[in-house]
């Protein structure tokens, strides 16, 4: 009889550390939107996973856009 293999103490330990890089970037991008009110980006950040990938473009490239164009108001 075969028994489910389970994961061994290194792959939780790698997938807890993806977890919770993936929720600081997650949160931070998030919280970021939501004070910019970009509600679409919001949206997206919240419903697409991409460990962090996609959070840090939002963070680099658009916070970024929105701050130079509030600074030039």
């Amino acid at each position: 009889m075969e028994t489910l293999s389970v994961l061994t103490p290194a792959q939780l330990i790698i997938l807890l550390l993806i977890l919770m890089w993936s929720m600081v970037w997650k949160g931070l991008a998030l919280w970021r939107s939501a004070r910019n009110n970009h509600q679409v980006w919001f949206v997206i950040l919240l419903l697409v996973n991409t460990v962090g990938i996609l959070e840090i473009i939002y963070l680099i490239l658009i916070d970024k856009q929105h701050a130079k164009v509030i600074e030039q108001a």
